[in-house]
């Protein structure tokens, strides 16, 4: 397909995805089906259209006067991409599949409008109802941590320490692009890329079928590797999910003590069994009911609540996600992670830890939780992170440390990572 017809694609995938509010993957898996004379570049250059089209959406649409998918996809291509309005004039020439051009109103819209003089939310690419709680955040710097949330990720590896070192996969995984990570000990990453570029499948590598690796955001290995549980630790993970950070905990305890990986969804939950097997994990309980928990309350050395968030922190890699959060989703939300911490504090022992995750950058799921779960369950404390971030990741590293050293907020701006809460409360003891 030349770039018209990608061009194209794109656009009824947009459209599609507007049409029927469905997930961005479902909506480019259904057109890939009906479309099957597509290659794997087409459909991976269409993919990256109609993403930059999202994560830009606001921006895009003022530019152009106009929010709809030709807009968008056109705004793509000429902003993103970095083509002229000449050059694809050029490429579209005599191209039959390509789109229709844009409309006298569309172009002069484009060419005489300045960003900087579009409303602030718009120039951050957020919803305007959500600026509120990025500046209660962020304060001055808000507007940079929104900006950074419309970039490409990069694609982000865990090396399994039970099975190799970085060393030995970064050499396994060299012609894909793959580098040492930023902040994690054992992340790699390979880099966005632009354009059309497409990253590498790398779940098809023999040695990610070995159990080398695991894909996982460095921010995700992070907050596993701030646990800093250790062998001989009782660990219950409580909201496991698909088990990234299971299998992390259980590598950093190097197969001893015990994982306890929980969670009462259990499509979520199913696959942790295959991935545990791969990585050769030995210490790993999986439970999908709370009834396999019941011998574990009072007992726990570390319980981790990985809790459901509206994941504003992921919108780089779920950018449909940013266009249909609402206030109501947030307050679903935060009754969910007040109902999580609650069950979840029962199984921590005398002197051991409970530590609160999201992969939200909004204080209502944050700070405000942790503040209130404490003040409502004075048996608990916030415990400094501080010194735990320098033992594992140096004090030249970033460090998105709040300003009393208590919590933690990895973001695209600070630290190149997915946005992440973290929060260590200490029960008394």
């Amino acid at each position: 397909m030349r770039l018209g017809g990608r061009l194209a694609g794109a656009i009824e995938v947009l459209d599609d995805i507007e049409a029927r509010r469905r997930p961005v993957a479902d909506a480019l898996k259904d057109w890939g089906l009906a479309h099957r004379f597509a290659g794997s570049g087409d459909r991976a250059a269409i993919g990256n259209i109609v993403y930059d089209a999202l994560r830009m959406k606001l921006s895009h649409g003022w530019l152009m006067d106009d929010d709809s998918a030709t807009a968008l996809g056109w705004a793509v291509l000429l902003r993103q991409w970095n083509f002229t309005a000449a050059d694809l004039a050029s490429q579209f020439d005599g191209d039959n599949f390509a789109p229709k051009p844009l409309s006298a109103e569309q172009s002069a819209a484009f060419a005489s409008r300045r960003l900087e003089d579009a409303p602030l939310h718009v120039q951050g690419d957020i919803p305007e109802w959500v600026q509120a709680s990025f500046e209660a955040a962020f304060g001055e710097n808000w507007l940079v941590e929104a900006k950074a949330l419309a970039g490409r990720p990069t694609l982000d590896l865990r090396v399994n320490t039970l099975k190799a070192n970085r060393d030995k996969v970064l050499k396994a995984l060299d012609r894909t692009g793959v580098q040492a990570a930023n902040i994690a000990r054992f992340g790699m990453r390979v880099p966005a890329g632009e354009g059309a570029s497409r990253l590498p499948n790398v779940t098809a590598e023999l040695s990610f079928q070995k159990g080398w690796f695991e894909v996982q955001d460095e921010g995700s290995q992070i907050v596993s590797d701030l646990v800093d549980a250790g062998e001989g630790d009782q660990v219950l993970d409580f909201c496991a999910g698909g088990g990234g950070k299971t299998l992390a905990l259980a590598a950093a305890m190097h197969n001893k003590g015990q994982v306890h990986a929980y969670d009462a969804d259990r499509k979520r939950l199913a696959p942790i069994i295959e991935r545990l097997k791969r990585a050769g994990t030995r210490n790993v309980q999986v439970h999908d009911s709370l009834r396999g928990l019941d011998g574990l309350k009072g007992h726990v050395d570390r319980v981790l609540v990985d809790a459901p968030c509206t994941g504003t922190g992921t919108w780089r890699r779920r950018p449909d996600t940013k266009w249909r959060l609402t206030d109501r989703n947030l307050q679903e939300r935060v009754v969910q992670q007040q109902e999580a911490l609650t069950e979840a504090a029962a199984y921590v022992r005398p002197g051991g830890d409970l530590f609160y995750v999201t992969c939200s950058l909004l204080p209502e799921e944050n700070d405000a939780q942790v503040t209130a779960f404490c003040a409502a369950n004075t048996e608990f404390s916030i415990a400094p992170s501080l010194e735990t971030w320098d033992k594992l990741f140096g004090k030249a590293s970033p460090r998105p440390l709040s300003q009393n050293g208590l919590t933690v907020t990895l973001s695209p701006a600070s630290t190149d990572t997915d946005g992440f809460f973290f929060c260590r409360m200490r029960r008394k003891g």
